[in-house]
């Protein structure tokens, strides 16, 4: 038990006992202290029992203090009274004294069911903290789980998709299909083996992608050559049909574009990713806008617009992340999964052709766009495309 009410001997009894009666007699010692004076005293004797040692000893200290206040401050003897006045202050005293006692040990005993109530609620509150930490970390488990399948889904997908053309044009080039012919021209075999080089270098690139996650530097620029814009946005588009089948796609390039100074396939490597990410989070149906132009006698700006959610500008960068997906943003095919590597990946692309790639907000208000400013390199005499709209539907 805790309370000391209840946990005290009878040693504490005597002591309290003694103690007050000790206190009496060293006060009637004293000739200046008059029964006026001892009163406060010895009830303050009684008030500290009741705090140390709780309401049993305090009542017995009580009794103590009233007898010997009678018998050293009051003129009574036995059962003869002498002045009224003195039964009366003897009949205070003792009252007083067993109500400053209980009230003090009253006291004593709510501070202790006090302080019992705190230390019960601080276990319950560990408690229910180690519960929700508990189930925090089986939600974080759950969450794991869900992104390993969906980066397995993911990775699955984009080394299976140059694998298979790899797969594709090694089977052609060695016979070992029996329903393609075994004598390829010289010009099949040179699209075969561009394949292989195309796809290689987009599977290279990948998981180039992943394996400098973590590092601030740039890819370095490989393969660059002056190429035709049109070209290469065409080559996204071709490879993109399948995903842009449930969108309207229009492309406005502004006529006379000079080459651009770039790795093509890098370059379309992008313009697809931005392309497959436009057609995945707006709704079908919708339209998909490609534009080039000439900004001053250095740089194209190539954007990518579509009329889906939207992204949020505090986001507008940190969806260039590694891994980084915006909370509840969700997929209209839910068998597109992704885990936030597409964008990064452009990003170090872009850069490693000396370019840039940020978001903006459509000038319609709706949707996203995303910018590419891409290094011009030199004139072309050959017109590139007719700024006029043409909508494509795969």
């Amino acid at each position: 038990m805790n309370s000391r009410s209840r946990t005290a001997g009878l040693g504490v009894y005597v002591l309290a006992v003694v103690f007050v009666a000790g206190l009496a007699a060293l006060l009637s010692l004293i000739p200046p202290i008059t029964a006026g004076a001892a009163a406060p005293v010895l009830l303050l004797a009684v008030l500290l029992i009741a705090r140390a040692w709780g309401t049993g000893p305090a009542l017995a200290g009580s009794v103590s203090a009233s007898i010997g206040f009678a018998f050293y401050f009051l003129p009574l003897a036995g059962i003869f009274v002498r002045d009224l006045n003195d039964v009366v202050t003897f009949l205070a005293f003792t009252t007083t004294a067993i109500v400053v006692g209980e009230l003090a040990a009253r006291a004593e005993r709510r501070q202790i069911e006090a302080e019992e109530g705190r230390r019960e609620i601080e276990e319950l509150y560990q408690q229910l903290g180690a519960t929700f930490e508990r189930a925090s970390e089986a939600e974080a488990a759950r969450r794991n789980e869900q992104l390993k399948a969906a980066l397995l889904d993911a990775l699955t997908h984009n080394l299976r998709t140059p694998l298979t053309a790899i797969k594709v044009a090694v089977t052609a080039l060695i016979g070992a299909n029996p329903k393609m012919p075994t004598l390829l021209s010289q010009e099949s075999r040179h699209d075969l083996l561009k394949v292989i080089d195309e796809e290689s270098d987009r599977l290279n690139r990948f998981i180039e992608g992943l394996s400098v996650a973590d590092r601030s530097s740039h890819v370095e620029a490989t393969h660059q050559q002056r190429v035709d814009l049109n070209r290469v946005v065409q080559e996204a588009l071709t490879r993109a049909g399948t995903l842009l089948r449930h969108h309207r796609v229009v492309t406005a390039l502004e006529a006379d574009l000079p080459p651009i100074m770039v790795d093509p396939t890098a370059v379309a490597e992008v313009i697809y990713t931005l392309l497959d990410n436009a057609s995945k989070y707006s709704p079908p149906e919708t339209t998909i806008r490609v534009t080039a132009q000439r900004e001053g006698e250095e740089y194209v700006y190539v954007s990518v617009a579509d009329e889906g959610p939207g992204i949020a500008p505090e986001l507008r960068e940190r969806v260039f992340e590694n891994f980084f997906r915006i909370p509840g943003r969700e997929a209209f095919d839910s068998r597109r999964t992704g885990v936030g590597l597409g964008l990064p990946i452009a990003r170090r692309l872009v850069q490693s052709q000396a370019g840039e790639i940020w978001i903006e907000a459509p000038s319609s208000g709706t949707g996203t766009l995303v910018v590419l400013k891409l290094l011009l390199g030199g004139q072309v005499s050959d017109e590139l495309v007719s700024a006029e709209p043409v909508a494509v539907r795969a």
